[in-house]
């Protein structure tokens, strides 16, 4: 039998979902399958539209070998399990003479744990033992929600928390699961054959597509642990996050609070002498925190070194101790004991790698109001983790609507790994990078405004002529804005402000939740949606809902952002541009995804507003603008406001 053309599963695939074929996924779909069968390596920029989903897909599913798809949004996990993969996996079916299974898979916390909602989760010393389900009051909102959760237990058949709607918050949800670290082990505990995340694993270990997500993809590669089932081809989906999702599974933390605990779920597990010292160290430890003050610690103080030698020493005896001594007066030992251990092992490794001091490592303190200082430590650099850990021994395809920062993919190869394209040498993983364009018109559908008349922003302080310039533009856009803020302190401002001067209703990130926020923002067109990060890569908004989106100022990192700022200081040292490299190369991506919720759909019009006037003015502003949507570009401030005005008259003839 002749294997199936790729163009003719791809027509099938696209039929099936009810979508357009569009030369850029063509392009892609050939482009994966080149890649999945010389087992190289591709950087894919998709813009919005161009339906990447099934540019992956179908020629995965084609391959017949395992694959794995890593995506960093909740959102696009599910959408590929419940929509693109069955109908899919349906369409191909009749010309692939086979029926490709697919499961998704997720860290263990994520799961409902039997042991735990059945035996109860262990407490802290001073609450003693008890039932969490009796403990809290059923008329409470934590009682509710556990109540809740074990009359779902007896119903879900995932146990994933992701399948909970309404959710719960993350205080229920860790009363009833756990981290792979206090997990007693499928062989150990009593409730080991019905586990949930077990029954994924197995799930997985059997599938031929695995959906995952970033964080479980670096704990895979950096805990050495194989967590994910053997393949031959990895999809990592919306890869423009990927360095920061490895970077934050390879942070480690010391709070007052967290050593605390240890101290108090270990107590009882190890004879006294050996548990006094570990509530010593804990007690110097915290009288150091009291005095921290934010900001890198390039050096680490003698008084801070000293009380980190005294908990790593601390923590290694309990570690030890709790290994060598059984009490069967405890109950729920095991249980018990798994939780103690997990929690000293995290203040030992902690304590441990900021004592040996690598140079590859930044360390700081930050200081938060409510829960005080925390002590950070975080990789420089996560590219060489990358290069060894993600290019071996399989080809790897990355994929977003941002991979071309500044006009070329090397950037974000480099932040990767990577060496820039076409660079072969011993250890270099050699890729190709292909823009597949979008099927979007965008010098038609879009102008990109860049407000060249306003000052320019300072760090803190009101901006009148900033909010005076916001306040205009949404009059003329008839409401219909989306604002984005490069902090949460200038988002509330600007509602607060603007609540005062405009009729539009102005919702603010922080006062519902994002979902009850974005429905409400796309069913009524007068309405503003104000908000910081997340709205700038989270918002799918078709429509007139969404005419004007408005950056404030250039999303820089924070000048004392201590790991930024030590990555930046890094590259001047090796001679290159430290304020391109990483301050202009992070702007770039989320000023790129920002932009990206403007045109969502080929019937979309409207305005991008930077209200920042560097972008017009500074020698990095082309750099910037070159990352952008090729929107027709202005600076002529009334040109831009009858145009917002005619979008409006248009939408509102057409009773929207």
């Amino acid at each position: 039998m002749t294997k199936p053309s790729l163009p003719d599963l791809l027509h099938a695939a696209v039929s099936a979902v009810g979508g357009t074929e569009r030369p850029g996924q063509v392009a892609m779909a050939e482009a994966v399958a080149e890649a999945i069968d010389d087992n190289s390596h591709r950087l894919i920029q998709a813009g919005t539209g161009t339906g990447k989903s099934l540019g992956y897909l179908v020629p995965a599913l084609a391959h017949g070998e395992r694959v794995v798809v890593a995506t960093a949004t909740l959102a696009l996990q599910r959408q590929l399990v419940e929509r693109d993969l069955p109908r899919t996996v349906d369409a191909l079916h009749p010309q692939l003479r086979r029926r490709p299974q697919f499961a998704m898979l997720k860290g263990r916390s994520n799961y409902l744990c039997l042991h735990r909602l059945h035996e109860g989760a262990p407490q802290d010393e001073e609450d003693g033992l008890f039932d969490q389900f009796e403990a809290a009051a059923p008329t409470s909102k934590l009682g509710q929600d556990l109540l809740r959760l074990r009359d779902w237990a007896d119903e879900t058949e995932t146990g994933d928390r992701d399948d909970l709607t309404p959710g719960v918050s993350d205080k229920a949800w860790s009363q009833i699961s756990v981290s792979s670290r206090e997990c007693l082990g499928a062989t150990k505990c009593a409730y080991g054959a019905e586990c949930f995340a077990e029954a994924a694993r197995e799930r997985a270990k059997l599938a031929d597509v695995v959906v995952t997500n970033h964080a479980l993809l670096a704990i895979d590669a950096i805990e050495g642990a194989p967590v994910l089932p053997q393949h031959e081809v990895l999809i990592v989906d919306e890869a423009h996050e990927l360095v920061s999702r490895v970077t934050g599974v390879a942070t480690g933390e010391l709070t007052p609070g967290q050593v605390n605990r240890a101290v108090k779920r270990s107590a009882k597990l190890v004879d006294e002498k050996i548990a006094d010292a570990l509530q010593t160290a804990s007690e110097t430890f915290e009288r150091v925190m009291e005095l921290a003050l934010p900001g890198r610690l390039e050096q680490i103080p003698e008084d801070l070194g000293y009380a980190l030698m005294s908990l790593r020493d601390a923590a290694r005896n309990v570690i030890s101790a709790i290994g060598a001594t059984r009490d069967k007066s405890v109950h729920d030992e095991d249980a018990v004991r798994k939780q103690a251990l997990a929690a000293v092992e995290s203040i030992h490794t902690v304590a441990e790698r900021i004592t040996n001091g690598s140079e590859y490592d930044v360390v700081w303190y930050e200081r938060h109001d409510r829960f005080g200082a925390t002590l950070r430590v975080a990789p420089l650099s996560v590219s060489g983790l990358l290069r060894e850990k993600l290019f071996e021994d399989r080809s790897v395809v990355l994929t977003s609507a941002t991979l071309k920062l500044g006009g070329d993919f090397n950037g974000v190869a480099a932040s990767l790994g990577l060496s820039p394209e076409g660079v072969e040498g011993d250890d270099v993983p050699l890729w190709k990078g292909l823009d597949v364009g979008s099927p979007f018109d965008y010098p038609k559908q879009g102008i990109l405004y860049v407000a060249k008349h306003l000052a320019t922003p300072g760090r803190e302080g009101t901006r009148g002529d900033m909010m005076d310039e916001l306040a205009e533009l949404i009059e003329a856009a008839g409401g219909r804005t989306l604002g984005l803020f490069s902090s949460m302190r200038g988002a509330k401002a600007a509602a607060e402000e603007l609540r005062g001067r405009l009729d539009n209703p102005i919702l603010l990130q922080g006062e519902e939740t994002l979902g009850e926020l974005i429905k409400n923002f796309a069913a009524d067109p007068k309405t503003c949606l104000f908000g910081t990060l997340s709205l700038w890569q989270g918002v799918d908004v078709p429509g007139p809902s969404c005419q004007l989106v408005v950056m404030d100022r250039i999303p820089f990192p924070r000048p004392d952002d201590p790991l930024m700022s030590a990555r930046q200081k890094s590259v001047e040292e090796h001679g290159g541009n430290g304020f391109m490299a990483v301050a202009a190369t992070h702007a770039a991506l989320l000023m790129a995804q920002g932009a990206g919720r403007l045109v969502r759909a080929s019937g979309d019009r409207g305005v991008v507003a930077v209200l920042d006037p560097r972008l017009a003015t500074a020698r990095y502003g082309s750099f910037l603008r070159a990352t952008l949507p090729d929107f027709w570009y202005t600076t002529d401030r009334n040109q831009v406001r009858r145009s917002l005005a005619a979008i409006d008259a248009t939408a509102k003839a057409d009773g929207k």
